[in-house]
Parts: C-alpha cells; sequence; structure tokens
C-alpha cells in the first residue's frame, strides 16, 4: 500500500490558491496555503459565517476484507467492533510503552473502514500498520493521493452545502458520515471537523475537486464565505482545545495524561499500548494539560516554561492571541499538584516572566 511521495505534493486545488494569491508554505512535504487574507478575518469567518479549508493533505487509509474490524482493534485505542456503519470515532495509536504514534477518526461503512491520519504521521503509520497486519485478512489502500478531501466548517455550513446533496444534513448526527453526491460526485460527507464549529468534511475523487470546491465556493457567497488557510485552522483548533501532533501529543505523551481517556476503551480488548496504559491509568504519570489566559497580548509559544515563584512546574505547548476571545491563550503541560483552575503562574516568554491564569478547557465551546 505504500504510494511513491514527490519533494513536495500538490493538492488538486493547488494552481486555484496559487491564483487567489494565497501565501504558501511546505507543510508535512505539501505546499498548502496558511492564509488567503488575514488569519483574523479568516477565523472569524468561521466562527460567524462559513469558512472552506483544503484539507487533502490528511492522510486517507481504507481497509476491507473481513479482518479489516479486528485489524484495526490490535491498533487503536477505541472500541472500532463496536462501530455501526456510519459512525465515527476518534481513537489514538500508541506504541507498546502508551506513547501516541498519531490521533485519528475511524470510520465505519457497509464493506469498509476509513482511517484519516495526520499528514505529518501518514508515512509513519503507514509501516507501522504494514509492520503489524501479520496474521489479519484486510487489504489496506493508501488513497491519499487519490481522493481530495475538503473541510467546510461554521454555522452556516448546513446552507452552504444543502443545494449540493439530496440528504438532510441538519438531521445528521455529529461524527456520522454518509457515502452520497456532492454536486454530482461520488463523495464521502461527515460531520466533523478541527475548528469547534459545526460542519462537514467532504471526500472527492482528485477529478472532481475543483468542480466541487468552485460549487460550494459560489454557493457560499450568499453567507459571505471565506477560503481558509491552515493558519486560523489552529487558532480555531486551539480555542477549541484539540490536540496537535507534535504539541500535545507525540511518543513520549499518553492519552491519559494528555485527557482524551475518553477514546481510550481498556476494558475492549487487546491493543497495542493497552499494558502500558493500564499501568498508567493506575500510576498516572504526575502531569494534566491545562489551559492558560495570560495578562496582556503577548504569545506564549511552544517550549516556553510555566513557574510559581522558582518552582517550574511546566511548560506551554502551544500559544496565540485568540480572534474570539481576544485575549492570549496557551495549552500546557503541568504539575497535577500545581493544575487546579485559577492557579496563577508566570510563563517565561523570552527571558521575561508574563502572569497568567490556569482556566477549563475548552477556551471557546460553540
Amino acid at each position: 500500500m505504500r504510494q511513491e511521495v514527490t519533494d513536495v505534493n500538490k493538492t488538486p486545488l493547488h494552481a486555484w490558491h496559487v491564483e487567489q494569491q494565497a501565501r504558501m508554505v511546505d507543510f508535512a512535504g505539501w505546499d498548502m496555503p496558511i492564509q488567503y487574507t488575514s488569519i483574523g478575518e479568516e477565523h472569524q469567518a468561521v466562527r460567524q459565517r462559513a469558512g472552506l479549508f483544503d484539507i487533502a493533505h490528511m492522510g486517507r487509509l481504507f481497509f476491507s476484507g473481513p479482518d479489516a474490524a479486528r485489524l484495526l482493534d490490535s491498533l487503536l485505542t477505541n472500541d472500532v467492533s463496536k462501530l455501526k456503519d456510519g459512525q465515527i470515532r476518534y481513537a489514538l495509536v500508541c506504541n507498546k510503552h502508551g506513547g501516541v504514534l498519531d490521533d485519528v477518526l475511524v470510520y465505519r461503512f457497509a464493506d469498509e473502514y476509513l482511517l484519516v491520519v495526520n499528514a505529518s504521521n501518514r508515512q509513519k503509520i503507514v509501516e507501522w500498520i504494514d509492520g503489524h497486519r501479520s496474521g489479519f485478512e484486510a487489504d489496506v489502500t493508501d488513497a491519499t493521493t487519490e481522493r481530495f478531501m475538503m473541510a467546510l466548517q461554521g454555522p452556516a455550513s448546513i446552507d452552504v452545502l444543502s443545494p449540493h446533496v439530496d440528504l438532510d444534513l441538519a438531521g445528521m448526527k455529529y461524527y456520522t458520515a454518509v457515502q452520497t453526491p456532492v454536486a454530482g460526485a461520488e463523495a464521502i460527507v461527515s460531520r466533523t471537523g478541527y475548528t469547534g464549529e459545526d460542519g462537514f468534511e467532504v471526500i472527492v475523487p482528485n477529478a472532481a475537486a475543483v468542480w466541487v470546491w468552485g460549487e460550494l465556493i459560489a454557493s457560499g457567497k450568499e453567507v459571505n464565505l471565506k477560503p481558509c488557510g491552515l493558519g486560523c485552522r489552529d487558532t480555531l483548533r486551539l480555542e477549541a482545545a484539540m490536540p496537535l501532533y507534535g504539541h500535545e501529543l507525540d511518543e513520549t505523551i499518553d492519552p491519559l495524561t494528555a485527557g482524551l481517556g475518553f477514546a481510550v476503551k481498556l476494558d475492549a480488548g487487546e491493543f497495542i499500548g493497552r499494558d502500558a496504559l493500564l499501568g498508567l491509568r493506575e500510576q498516572p504519570t504526575g502531569k494534566r494539560r491545562v489551559g492558560l489566559e495570560l495578562d496582556g497580548r503577548r504569545i506564549a509559544r511552544e517550549g516556553a516554561t510555566l513557574h510559581i515563584g522558582e518552582t517550574e512546574i511546566g511548560h506551554v505547548t502551544s500559544g496565540t492571541f485568540s480572534p474570539t476571545l481576544e485575549k492570549a491563550i496557551a495549552m500546557a503541560y503541568v504539575s497535577a499538584d500545581h493544575a487546579a483552575e485559577g492557579t496563577g503562574v508566570e510563563i517565561d516568554i523570552r527571558g521575561k516572566r508574563v502572569a497568567a491564569k490556569i482556566v477549563p478547557l475548552p477556551f471557546y465551546r460553540r
């Protein structure tokens, strides 16, 4: 199931992004739009109306065959065997020590499963699956470069997508998916997203990508939809306290410490990392993921240390200035002894201490 990857991959919408004068950067080996106008403007479009994202860099792996569910259950922390047709679950892929290799979404359809993985981890996860599929009668296909994926996010998403589907979008439950045409193209439509807003993610064949994208842009004019880059996708997910791999998650962090126990079914059956996580359930690491609100507008970046007096209690994993809250916010891992909401801390930002307090997560809830 390996695919040859060029030095820099381009999505089917690459030429469109360039024509719109988007700021393009190399992200996990893909030339992707970071912003078209400003991150703040695109962020507010999603919070208030609708935004459309090219997320074709995300990995899309299809599993089929009699042992597809068993294979996935051996790899993922959530219980794949309990999924019904059309359901989606968030899950983690862990190593034998319980460290997170990736956080993923698993979709079940009538005759196959879909695993959506992070772009930066796709090759690692493909190799991990290859190394652990012996004994399972299952086919695994990496369709990442064959199909396009877009995210339509925001409170007006239903209005934008409805004209192009024969589907009751308002009646779709969150974290469900259907295989249905979109603007005449074969597609997968899921009520999912990475922004903290209502919305949908749509997968279509590459040949239909430009057409379907254009149709959504056109129908979005009535609600002032904006094309959005990965820059505001990051500020949106941070406000919603959604972890980002490489920041809140990596192979040294386990899902229980990260506050993701809801996606770990330790009593469902064996999976890689289960024994380690059972041990961590009994003897936690002593760290917790927390939210921070800072005094002033300075941004605490990844790695900035947290202090109470002369005692270092943790470090920042992600930080930004929140366009919605108009405050500087951050997520961090801190000692559990100092993780209570309302606790005052100081953050070392380039050698200067900035006052902050620990606040509940998420920062924003629709």
